[in-house]
Formats: C-alpha cells, sequence, structure tokens
C-alpha cells in the first residue's frame, strides 16, 4: 500500500496529465459523453438521501465484530476485533464515488451485476437501486461483515440483492457458470495483482457485448498499478479509464482502435 505522500504524488501527476473534467478537448462520442451525462451529473436521485442517512448511521455505530479476513486493502486495520464505525470509516466509498455507481449502472442500463467486496452494503445498495429490474450478486468474505450488510439491505429495502459470503474467486466462478451474462462487475475486496487479474480472467468467460468493469483504487499499490497496467493492455479491453480512485474498461465491439483516456473526476 503506497503511503499518503506517495499518493499526493500520484494525485499531482493524475491532476497534470487527466483531461479537462467538463469533457473539452475529449474527440472520442462516447467518452464526451460519459463525461458530460455520467461523470459530471450532479442530480439528486431519488436514492441518495436513504442511502446516505444509512451511511451516517453506520459511522457512528459502536457495535463490536469479530472479522475473519478483509483480504488486502480494506480497511488498513489489522486487529481481529473492529467496531462497526472503524470498518465503515475506512472501507465505505466515499459519496461522490457511490453515486457515480449508481450513474453508472443507470445511465449504462446494467441488469446483471457482480460486486466482489460488499462491505457493508452501501456500494451495493447504490449499483441496485439504479434499475430495480436489475439482479445484483454481491460476494463478502466475513460472515459477520456480511451480516451488516443484510442489514443494510433490509433498512434500505432493495429487493433486487443476492448477498453471499465466500471466497471471491470460488463463489465468481460459480456466477460465470450458472448466470446470464454479466454486464457489470465491481472490483472493490482483494487489492492484489494476481487476484484481480484472475477475476478479470474470470469474467471475461461470461460477460455481456457491453459489459463494463470498475476496478476500485488502481493507484493504491504498486500491484494495483501492475495489474491496471495489465488489463489495460489486454486485447479484449477495448476501452480504458482512469478517474483516479477507479478505473473503468469497456468492451463495445463498436471502438475499433483501443484508447485509453485519464479523466478528472
Amino acid at each position: 500500500m503506497y503511503s499518503k505522500f506517495q499518493l499526493s504524488v500520484k494525485w499531482f501527476r493524475y491532476a497534470c496529465l487527466a483531461s479537462n473534467s467538463r469533457g473539452h478537448g475529449i474527440h472520442s462520442p462516447f467518452v464526451y459523453e460519459l463525461v458530460r451525462e455520467v461523470l459530471n451529473d450532479n442530480r439528486n436521485y431519488y436514492a441518495f438521501g436513504k442511502i446516505e442517512a444509512v451511511t451516517a448511521e453506520l459511522l457512528l455505530d459502536q457495535r463490536m465484530l469479530s472479522v475473519d479476513d478483509f483480504g488486502a486493502g480494506s480497511t488498513g486495520i489489522t486487529r481481529r476485533e473492529h467496531k462497526v464505525y472503524e470498518i465503515a470509516s475506512r472501507s465505505l466509498s466515499s459519496k461522490k464515488f457511490g453515486r457515480l455507481l449508481f450513474r453508472l449502472a443507470h445511465f449504462y442500463q446494467t441488469r446483471q451485476i457482480i460486486e466482489l467486496g460488499t462491505s457493508l452494503g452501501i456500494s451495493t445498495a447504490y449499483l441496485a437501486s439504479a434499475d430495480g429490474e436489475a439482479q445484483v450478486h454481491t460476494v463478502e468474505g466475513s460472515p459477520s461483515i456480511a451480516g451488516i450488510a443484510a442489514e443494510t439491505f433490509k433498512k434500505l429495502g432493495p429487493n433486487n440483492i443476492v448477498l453471499t459470503t465466500g471466497k471471491f474467486e470460488d463463489v465468481l466462478a460459480k456466477l460465470m457458470m450458472t448466470n446470464p451474462k454479466t454486464d457489470l462487475l465491481f472490483l472493490d475486496g482483494n487489492h492484489r495483482k494476481k487476484p484481480v487479474l484472475e477475476y478479470f480472467e474470470q469474467f471475461l468467460k461470461n460477460r455481456a457485448p457491453s459489459s463494463l468493469i470498475i476496478i476500485h483504487d488502481i493507484h493504491w499499490s504498486r500491484e494495483m498499478e501492475e495489474a491496471w497496467s495489465v488489463i489495460q493492455n489486454h486485447p479484449e479491453s477495448k476501452m480504458t479509464i482512469d478517474i483516479f480512485s477507479a478505473g473503468l474498461v469497456f468492451f463495445r465491439e463498436e471502438f475499433q482502435v483501443k484508447q485509453h483516456f485519464m479523466i478528472r473526476f
């Protein structure tokens, strides 16, 4: 994991190289539309208030959990016992990023979604709320954390979420074999190069033609940056977009030339 100073340096370099956040100077119509209609969409959608109220509750939750295994990069804490608010403060996506997940799922009308790394269920709720007809399969490695996520889903009320506790690679392999082709895969649970690349390859076996992968924390460590580089250069990755906090990978057949963009977000 990079230090705060190292991340600051990387952010400065990214900010210098990234394209304008308003879309000026971007010649790809697809990316221009993404910037204007998704990244810069500031509407306050119907689901946001309720999700963010539950987030605030989690950030104050004093309950103690016994946690088996977070996987690399989930919270940065190494103790076995954790209070819910500690997990929330370190692992929950920001409001800005959560809202982006909603808008991506909403704009691209993703109906079959898989999330690896449920945590306390907030990012799952953003994805599931984008379309009540979508099916969201989310996987969490820790049973005690999955229990809090189940409470989150009960409070928020989406009935299109299937929560599974287990090893990511085992559950993902099963989902790839038994489910319809996946439109969106959100990776946010194991921040190591080898597993991330394995999940990527598993996803390719049963992806929809216009599918999207969102990889959180691509600049979190050297391993994550190496994994991101491999994915960018994979022959099936038609377009990749670096927004610093995450990487977006598109596979649309209409993209004749492989392209990579860095966009300020």
